[in-house]
């Protein structure tokens, strides 16, 4: 069984549901919230974090790296050019996208200067939106980063993309990549990882 400790909407999200992709469904969803002392499990305070009945993992895309691995997906190709592009999208949504919408949440509560902050997060939105048309040319007519076949990376931009529906900010998302988030949020394993975590709210 692994333990799965999650907050709602986060990006912890992306990896139950890459997990329910891969057919694990021995998963045992833990709120943070309901841990008491959080940082003895990570001192970062950050979700996700996996327990597999051994060790506690965490950071997102190395979670995510280590589960296609031993379960060997064909979402991470063995070798070759195609993992290393498995690998490359993996980490332009943790590394790139990720932060880039982190900036809306730290101006959120770091500024109060109703003008002044507006101003910021409108060109944070403008630096998402740029990234977003980075998306849509790679996809192309693809359905998928990956392909013809969902990849990790777009299970993880899905969960993204929700984010900037709490600020009052434009974000753009052009047709190829919104026929892939629109794609991906059909999937099963996407509305099972929704299910779960709308059950921990009752």
């Amino acid at each position: 069984m692994y333990k799965l400790y999650h907050l709602e909407g986060s990006c912890s999200l992306a990896t139950l549901s890459i997990m329910l992709e891969l057919g694990i469904t021995d998963i045992e969803l833990t709120p943070k919230a309901q841990v008491e002392n959080f940082s003895r499990i990570n001192p970062v305070g950050a979700v996700p974090v996996l327990f597999d009945g051994t060790s506690h993992w965490r950071e997102g895309a190395a979670l995510i790296i280590m589960l296609l691995e031993k379960h060997q997906s064909p979402m991470l190709p063995p070798t070759g050019e195609a993992r290393h592009l498995a690998i490359q999208n993996i980490m332009f949504a943790n590394a790139t996208m990720h932060p880039a919408y982190s900036r809306l949440f730290f101006l959120d509560g770091a500024c109060s200067h109703p003008d002044i902050k507006q101003q910021l997060m409108n060109k944070a939105a403008d630096a998402i939106n740029h990234l977003w048309t980075v998306v849509d040319q790679q996809l192309g007519d693809q359905d998928y980063l990956g392909g013809d076949s969902a990849s990790a990376a777009d299970f993880m931009l899905r969960v993204y993309s929700a984010w900037g529906a709490f600020f009052p900010v434009d974000i753009i998302i052009p047709d190829n990549a919104r026929r892939m988030l629109d794609n991906i949020s059909l999937r099963p394993a996407f509305q099972q990882a929704l299910a779960m975590q709308q059950a921990l709210q009752q």
